[in-house]
């Protein structure tokens, strides 16, 4: 079976060739050795303060170069189990969020179709509703698990129905979000009044604060995503504000007294076992980064989210041999 997986860097230099997420092939086609595609959205004219998270998905790429294979945090060699590519960039149409939004679509929907995973780079979270459009219409209504400062859930930002701030509530006036699984986490920072935090709660989202979280500790938030989440098709959308600044001072709203990346980390590497049918990771702006620290914490988060699938086959593969060897046992 053919397999993509990344270049050997004990055979070429990473500083070598076109940047591609952890130096997967640069493929522009999809087909049926493919487990998942990262792909970069590069939009982000539904920012409201800092603009240029356009450049985000190529400031992840490029230090994604660093990555390795094997995960020893999770025990797996990543590549034994999945195959995957960079897919490249979605054409956007910047300053016409609509118009983007069918692109996106557009594009994603062959790849989900085919029971592909899709890795979107942003790009600002106004994205996120193209992709769940895209999603929705292959596995209904999926279960949103959001890590955020914001819970993007305004009707409306400067009179605008469509922008970064109000990605959610839309999404969830679609039909496209299944509320009572999904969750928000890390919500913090001065808000216009209560109902901002409420007005998420009022739609039947579950909604934690930073503090909320800090309080519960790592482990026991674990338990309680899990408890909501149960079965059926989840989406995860990471927007890097979730870190404090000190760990990503490259994004469009920073807010301060966030996660560390460590906190981010274990709650990224905790989601095993859950159905996740698609990623995004958004608001990364390299122009306010410095030494690649928001990119670095970027890139491996998406790391941590392409080991999550390769746990998922790995434990599939598990239970079909455990079966196997059952039947042969027993001469079924």
């Amino acid at each position: 079976m053919m397999k993509y997986q990344p270049k050997d860097s004990f055979q070429s230099p990473r500083f070598c060739g076109v940047r591609t997420f952890m130096r997967l092939p640069f493929v522009e086609r999809i087909d049926e050795h493919m487990d998942f595609v990262i792909t970069g959205i590069p939009f982000d004219s539904g920012q409201s303060f800092r603009t240029g998270a356009r450049f985000g998905p190529g400031a992840i790429r490029d230090f994604s170069i660093l990555l390795r294979p094997y995960n020893p945090e999770q025990d797996i060699n990543i590549f034994d189990y999945i195959s995957g590519i960079d897919y490249g960039d979605i054409t956007v149409v910047p300053g016409y969020i609509s118009e983007t939004y069918t692109k996106i679509e557009a594009e994603l929907t062959p790849v989900i179709e085919k029971g592909i995973i899709p890795i979107s780079l942003g790009g600002d979270h106004s994205i996120t509703l193209g992709e769940l459009r895209a999603i929705v219409k292959k596995h209904g209504p999926v279960a949103l698990l959001q890590f955020d400062a914001h819970s993007d859930t305004w009707d409306s930002y400067f009179d605008q129905k469509y922008n970064h701030g109000t990605v959610f509530r839309r999404a969830i006036e679609e039909g496209l979000i299944d509320v009572s699984r999904s969750l928000q986490i890390g919500m913090r920072g001065g808000l216009y009044g209560p109902e901002d935090l409420q007005d998420a709660r009022d739609l039947g989202l579950g909604v934690y604060t930073t503090n909320e979280y800090k309080r519960n500790g790592v482990e026991k938030m674990l338990e309680i995503i899990h408890e909501r989440i149960a079965d059926g098709p989840v989406f995860l959308s990471f927007d890097i504000d979730f870190l404090d600044p000190v760990y990503a001072p490259g994004t469009g709203t920073p807010e301060v007294s966030g996660a560390s990346i460590d906190d981010a980390l274990a709650l990224v590497r905790g989601l095993t076992g859950i159905d996740f049918v698609g990623f995004d990771l958004v608001e990364v702006l390299p122009a306010y980064d410095h030494g690649q620290v928001t990119a670095a914490a970027a890139a491996n988060i998406v790391y941590e989210f392409i080991t999550l699938i390769a746990l998922a086959k790995k434990r599939k593969l598990d239970e079909m041999n455990m079966v196997q060897d059952l039947e042969n046992q027993y001469n079924i």
